[in-house]
C-alpha cells in the first residue's frame, strides 16, 4: 500500500505544476522512502531551481528520505543568484544548450561569459558546467534534473528578447560590459594598439 505526504510549492516552482496544484497543499503518493530530491522532481521542478525544503518545519538537505505523513514545503532560488544550501555567491558563467543560440549571443553582447555551441552533447553541458563553475541555461527540464547538475535554470520563454529579459531578472543582472566577448566564439575582445 502506498504512503502519502503533502507538499506545498512557492513562487515559480508553480511553473512545473498542473494547475490544480499550484499555490496549494496536495497529497503526493509513494513506496519505499525516495529521497526528497527524488520526490520534488518526480512532481515536476528541477532541483537547481530548488534553494529550501521545510519537512515539517525543519530545513532538510535533498538527501533527506521522504517519510509517510510529513508536510513539505518547497521554495525556489530568490533572485537565481544565492543558493542557501551552499552558502556561496554563484558565479554569473553560463553554459546553454543547443536550444538557445540566440540568447547565447545575447548574453555575450552584454559581456557574460556564456559557453555555446550547437553541438553540444547533454553530457558535455553536465562535465563543463561542472568542471567551470557554470550555470546550466536550458529549455530541456531533463538536463537539469541531472544529479551532477548543480546550477540551472529552465527557459520559460521560447522568444529570444524574451528569454534575455528573463534571465537578466532571474539573476539579477546588472554589470553589464557590451563588447567585451566576442559574440560567436566568447573570447575577450581587446583593443588594439
Amino acid at each position: 500500500m502506498p504512503k502519502s505526504a503533502s507538499f506545498r510549492f512557492y513562487g515559480g516552482l508553480n511553473d512545473f505544476l498542473p494547475i490544480e496544484r499550484r499555490n496549494s497543499w496536495f497529497s503526493y503518493s509513494f513506496w519505499g522512502t525516495p529521497s526528497i530530491k527524488n520526490a520534488i522532481e518526480a512532481i515536476g521542478p528541477p532541483h537547481p531551481e530548488v534553494d529550501l525544503v521545510l519537512v515539517n518545519d525543519v530545513p532538510v538537505k535533498f538527501s533527506y528520505l521522504l517519510q509517510k505523513g510529513d508536510r513539505i514545503e518547497v521554495h525556489p532560488l530568490l533572485n537565481g543568484g544565492f543558493f542557501s544550501k551552499n552558502d556561496e555567491q554563484v558565479s554569473n558563467k553560463f553554459i546553454l544548450d543547443v536550444h538557445l543560440g540566440k540568447l547565447a549571443r545575447s548574453l555575450r553582447l552584454l559581456g557574460f561569459d556564456t559557453t555555446y555551441d550547437n553541438f553540444y552533447e547533454d553530457e558535455t553541458i553536465v562535465k563543463t558546467a561542472k568542471a567551470e563553475n557554470r550555470i546550466v541555461l536550458t529549455r530541456d527540464l531533463l538536463l537539469l534534473k541531472n544529479g551532477d547538475v548543480a546550477r540551472g535554470y529552465w527557459i520559460r520563454s521560447q522568444h529570444s528578447e524574451e528569454q534575455l529579459k528573463e534571465v537578466i531578472r532571474y539573476f539579477n543582472l546588472s554589470k553589464f560590459k557590451p563588447f567585451k566577448r566576442c559574440l560567436e566564439c566568447n573570447g575577450i575582445i581587446k583593443k588594439n594598439t
